[in-house]
């Protein structure tokens, strides 16, 4: 009977074995699908990564791109405001209460409602004060020994912010110091010989 059983047995045998063959392949081929996956998974990661710094940057430049438009209408903006301010500081005594001479200076005033309404600040360039590379620009020297070397003598045209950044700089007359002349040697012998 184990005879007749023998090729039973042999056939249950061989099936073990090529089962145990199918499954080290399965177990392989499941290894192989987990790495891809993780290679995928981390590929993923990466592009979602890449996408939202993308989105940052892009985001940034166009803020950029509309912070410099900006910029540019504002500069005209105080272009204008300064045409209005030399028109009004030239109208003559006798018509600074005629109509047409307030509608000059209310449009001035809203251009500036709209500048400050913009974030548009004047820089404060006093006279007086020391000059500040940041915020004037240096556009004439004034001799003289009256106050200190480096202070403002006189603001030229005033300068601009917008919010925390210089715009267009105020321009400004500095204090320069009046150096002694010194005598050369043959001045001095040609006021001795006199």
């Amino acid at each position: 009977m184990t005879e007749d059983r023998q090729p039973e047995i042999q056939d249950i045998e061989d099936q073990i074995e090529e089962d145990a063959e199918d499954s080290s392949d399965l177990e392989e081929r499941l290894e192989e699908a987990e790495r891809e996956r993780d290679q995928f998974r981390t590929l993923a990661l990466r592009y979602k990564a890449d996408l939202e710094n993308y989105k940052k940057r892009a985001a940034s430049e166009l803020n950029e791109t509309r912070e410099r438009a900006n910029a540019q209408l504002l500069l005209k903006l105080i272009g204008l405001s300064d045409d209005f301010n030399r028109a009004l500081d030239y109208i003559p005594e006798d018509t600074s209460s005629d109509g047409w001479v307030e509608g000059l200076r209310l449009t001035q005033r809203s251009i500036e409602n709209v500048m400050q309404t913009e974030g548009l600040s004047r820089i404060e360039a006093a006279i007086g004060q020391p000059f500040d590379v940041y915020e004037h620009e240096a556009v004439f020297f004034e001799p003289t020994n009256e106050v200190d070397e480096g202070t403002v003598v006189r603001v030229v045209r005033n300068g601009y912010k917008l919010r925390n950044r210089v715009l267009r700089a105020a321009q400004v007359s500095v204090a320069q110091a009046i150096q002694p002349q010194e005598n050369t040697e043959t001045e001095i012998q040609d006021q001795e010989a006199r």
